[in-house]
């Protein structure tokens, strides 16, 4: 059997980190029985799906370096892949389900509902609704053909249960107690989830579907749909859901939920594929720093756990900082140097670049997310923010003065301009001032950046160039 399995968002909001997680899984498990990915839209909730969010979840998806085989733009030969193109479709399956008496007309009104709702509360169990108003078929299909509207429910076998083996947590049963006589067509001739969602798994012949546990009271559903069909069953796979570092399920009190918040601050889509990867499936024993090619050789849905999985931020920036040093020199500036862009509102010109080239390695080394870089080096392209905390704690010191003009007298014409002699000559002031390192450096080192936090000093200097570091040695001093 080939594989196929299916990424379906609806674009009603910007891709969360969950289904981020999920589409990774449909991927590698694709790629790792060399089967096919499809992607379609389910975007029958005309009100609250846009083309933004269709547009944020398709740059999500190739943000993470997944790509797919057949579907919305793509092509192929189950088209068209988007729900709100195939509603003929649904209309016409449902339309069958209620010709082979798996379904029905339900003219049951909201007071009929309602006292069932009431009946349940009493009785303390839950109002599921039974089929009870079912009127007789030829007198239901009598009344929609003289122009009545009315929804169109599956017809739910009772007594009875689905059972069905999912990948991941074995055996599963439902009982049809438990299960209403749900909607399949609304009274407006528009689809349910259930119906529009198990048509387009049948119709696209997709043989394995890996999804949220949000999803698995869904499950019975669309099983008895596809069974109604006479279609082959899927083999169903239910993920567990992220939570944040408090068991709670992963929301906006923890964080940022959306992958595009954590793309716009600095994670870098390898590290957060990687940790999606391991939020629930174990590529081998303490093994955390997994290749793509590894993830793809290795992926099984029976190493996936069952147990709620933790998205930790802190771990997210540590496996971030672990990639980041992975960077070679040239790559990391050529990412990092947008964002220091974008944060100065201007893009460097061609000298600035060679002076970012050459300190980045040392900013590098000390990043855990790509924006950390910015505020590391914008007092070299831009007059400093100074850091109040900074000034009061190193430049109300009885040494500031002394280190201050000592360095702007060893560096006033010194020859040449670079690391090495930098460092030679201000320790020469040092030793010959009789000032320690921390006492003599620091008042320097504020003065030039602005922050008691930056790049090696030296270097620091060496980048800014002789000029602008002895004005603003000077400016210090004048200030003091």
């Amino acid at each position: 059997m080939s594989v196929r399995v299916r990424f379906p968002p609806s674009p009603t909001g910007y891709l969360h980190v969950g289904n981020g997680r999920t589409a990774l899984y449909n991927w590698l498990f694709a790629r790792h029985h060399q089967g096919t990915l499809v992607f379609r839209v389910d975007d029958t909730d005309a009100e609250r799906s846009t083309e933004e969010y269709l547009q944020d979840v398709i740059n999500g998806l190739r943000w993470l370096g997944l790509d797919w085989d057949e579907g919305f733009e793509v092509g192929g030969p189950h088209g068209p892949y988007r729900q709100s193109q195939r509603l003929a479709r649904y209309q016409e399956v449902a339309r069958q389900l209620v010709a082979a008496g798996r379904a029905y007309y339900d003219f049951a009104t909201p007071g009929d509902l309602q006292g069932l709702r009431t009946e349940a509360a009493a009785a303390g169990r839950s109002p599921v609704y039974d089929g009870r108003f079912r009127l007789p078929d030829a007198e239901a299909v009598a009344r929609v053909a003289a122009g009545e509207r009315a929804p169109i429910r599956f017809a739910v076998p009772r007594p009875g249960e689905t059972v069905f083996p999912d990948a991941i947590r074995g055996e599963l049963r439902f009982d049809h107690a438990n299960v209403d006589d749900f909607v399949l067509l609304r009274s407006d001739g528009t689809p349910t989830y259930h119906l529009a969602s198990s048509v387009d798994d049948v119709d696209f012949e997709i043989t394995h579907i890996i999804r949220g546990e949000d999803l698995l009271p869904s499950t019975p559903k669309h099983l008895l749909i596809a069974r109604a069909m006479g279609a082959p069953e899927p083999v169903y796979a239910h993920l567990s859901l992220l939570t944040g570092p408090d068991g709670a399920r992963l929301s906006k009190r923890h964080g940022a939920t959306s992958l595009r918040a954590y793309r716009d601050e600095g994670i870098l889509p390898e590290a957060m594929r990687n940790y999606l990867a391991i939020l629930g499936w174990s590529p081998g024993p303490d093994e955390e720093i997994v290749s793509l090619e590894e993830m793809v050789a290795r992926f099984e849905l029976e190493a996936v756990s069952r147990n709620p999985a933790v998205f930790d931020t802190t771990k997210l920036e540590w496996m971030n900082g672990v990639y980041i040093r992975a960077l070679g020199p040239a790559e990391f500036a050529a990412r990092s140097r947008p964002l220091v862009e974008q944060a100065l509102g201007r893009s460097l010109d061609e000298k600035e670049r060679a002076v970012f080239v050459a300190i980045a390695p040392l900013v590098q080394e000390r990043s855990r997310r790509l924006t950390e870089v910015a505020p590391q080096v914008r007092f070299l392209f831009a007059e400093p923010d100074l850091d109040p905390a900074a000034w009061q704690a190193v430049m109300t010191t009885a040494e500031a003065g002394r280190a201050l003009a000592g360095a702007a007298a060893a560096l006033e014409g010194l020859e040449p301009w670079e690391r090495g002699a930098i460092e030679a000559a201000l320790r020469q002031m040092l030793e010959t001032g009789g000032l320690s390192a921390r006492k003599g450096l620091q008042p320097i080192r504020v003065a030039i950046t602005g922050s008691m936090v930056s790049p090696p000093l030296f270097e620091s200097l060496e980048g800014l160039g002789r000029e602008r570091s002895l004005a603003r040695l000077r400016a210090a001093l004048t200030r003091l």
